[in-house]
């Protein structure tokens, strides 16, 4: 049999990965480049950084945990609220799923052959997959999902944080936003080669708006900083 390459199948760590990895870049990044904008001194900026990369790891964990785990919670309520269906009113779900496959374009009696053998084989995946949408491959998984991105924050935050360590004070703001920059274009092509689309609209969307993130962050820092902190 003839197989061929899918990426839908990776939607699910893909996003999450890509969510931690940019978040991580920018909240590091601009953290950093906001108390350059307002510090002449080395220790206020790595002091932040460290303090971003750590928390922006733990919340980016806990929030997608808990965002993920109501996903998860709301497939579970709908598919036993279809089971109870299925086993009180099973002809009327078996109508049910073969106007779905009418719609789809099945002629009325193929239609209703399809879902007769679906159902014989497991009624509870058909409707789960063709009437609500759930499926292995759209399942939510919470602790993968944080997992992923705590992962992809931290690796993201680590470039900028490292940054803050040994970048000349100077040239702080500028090497900051160049080095997050360059990150975000990697992050681009890695997310569009990994989805298996076009790289260009990817690495476009996400350095745009990063640049406006890290510029509004040391707008802030050079209007309410304080020089001599």
């Amino acid at each position: 049999m003839h197989e061929e390459p899918h990426f839908i199948n990776r939607s699910a760590w893909l996003r999450a990965a890509v969510l931690g990895a940019n978040d991580g870049i920018l909240s590091t990044a601009s953290v950093a480049i906001g108390v350059a904008a307002a510090s002449t001194t080395r220790e206020p900026v790595v002091l932040a950084s460290v303090a971003a990369l750590v928390a922006g790891a733990l919340s980016m964990a806990a929030g997608e945990y808990v965002s993920v785990s109501s996903q998860s919670d709301l497939e579970a309520s709908d598919l036993k609220r279809e089971q109870k269906e299925l086993d009180e009113m099973p002809e009327e779900e078996l109508q049910e799923l073969a106007e779905i496959y009418e719609t789809r374009g099945l002629r009325p009696d193929t239609a209703l052959e399809v879902a007769r053998q679906l159902t014989a084989h497991n009624a509870l995946a058909a409707h789960a997959r063709d009437e609500l949408g759930i499926s292995d491959l759209t399942e939510a998984n919470p602790l993968e999902a944080a997992l992923a991105s705590a992962a992809a924050f931290f690796a993201g935050g680590a470039l900028p944080m490292l940054a803050s360590l040994f970048l000349p004070l100077g040239v702080m703001v500028g090497g900051q936003y160049v080095i997050a920059l360059l990150a975000l274009v990697l992050l681009g092509y890695l997310s569009a080669t990994t989805g298996g689309t076009n790289v260009l609209r990817p690495i476009l969307r996400i350095t745009f708006w990063g640049t406006a993130a890290m510029g509004l962050t040391a707008l802030v820092g050079y209007l309410f900083g304080v020089q001599g902190i």
